[in-house]
């Protein structure tokens, strides 16, 4: 080889190779760019103890009276003494809580936004919340598939962390349009999100095995029975109790996927 093409050669050689290692750099800023971008965004999140979705029925089978009895029932259970005990003991970081209302495939309406509760005053002011909602949902059938897959989108980009996520479904029916529930509970479970249940037995004296076949699922699943809306406030106080401490109060065999439970609201 001739002492020009030794030069040709020898310059492609060192062009190559800063082509490599201008193409590393780029990689490796790259690499760091998105690596703040992830790290911003996990710091733009709030942590908490607990994500609470509180998931209310408003189909048809629940009257104006029923729907209020609901709402009251939720806002007496905020103000419960066990439940700011469980809210002391779950620490500094507190829950974050929201409320949906949901009926047919095609209703679903997020009432109260998400909020942090760490103590008896922001649960007071939760409750007062929850006793000014209007009713944004009448009528329509009773689709808990499709309330659930709504649930799970409504964790997405709510400003917090946790590792506990939970969608509370209370209602007194079965379900009877939309998504088959057990489908959609099986997706939330894959996602990390718990499906807790609050059955009310006013209509259906059997309604809480329907929810513990088809409708609760994820580690330490329960659901919760009220015998009629009179008692709803009871039964949700329980409830809110159970979550906030994450300690069982009672087990039962229970469906797959995930562990789960049953106890009366007696």
């Amino acid at each position: 080889m001739s002492d020009p093409d030794t030069v040709r050669l020898m310059a492609n050689q060192m062009i190559s190779g800063l082509s490599r290692l201008r193409l590393l750099a780029l990689l490796l800023g790259l690499g760091l760019s998105l690596g703040l971008l992830l790290s911003s965004e996990a710091k733009a999140q709030r942590e908490v103890d607990l994500q609470l979705l509180l998931a209310v029925d408003t189909s048809s089978s629940v009257n104006d009276k029923e729907f209020d009895l609901q709402m009251r029932g939720i806002a007496e259970a905020f103000r419960s003494p066990g439940v700011h005990a469980a809210l002391q003991a779950a620490g500094d970081l507190g829950i974050a809580v929201a409320l949906m209302q949901w009926s047919d495939s095609r209703k679903q309406d997020m009432s109260i936004d998400w909020r942090v509760v760490r103590n008896a005053e922001e649960a007071e002011a939760f409750a007062q919340a929850v006793e000014a909602t209007a009713r944004y949902i009448v009528g329509g059938g009773t689709a808990i598939g499709t309330a659930i897959e709504y649930g799970v989108t409504r964790f997405a980009r709510n400003g917090f962390y946790s590792l506990r996520r939970v969608i509370d479904v209370s209602g007194d029916g079965r379900a009877n349009q939309g998504r088959f529930p057990v489908r959609s509970r099986d997706d939330a479970v894959a996602a990390g999100v718990t499906i807790n249940g609050l059955a009310i037995l006013n209509e259906d004296s059997f309604l809480d095995s329907y929810y513990l076949r088809y409708v609760i699922g994820g580690t330490g699943a329960f659901v919760i029975t009220a015998d009629d809306y009179d008692s709803f406030a009871v039964a949700m106080t329980r409830k809110l109790i159970q979550e906030i401490s994450g300690v069982p109060l009672s087990q039962a065999p229970a469906p797959k996927p995930g562990l789960a439970f049953a106890f009366q609201s007696q």
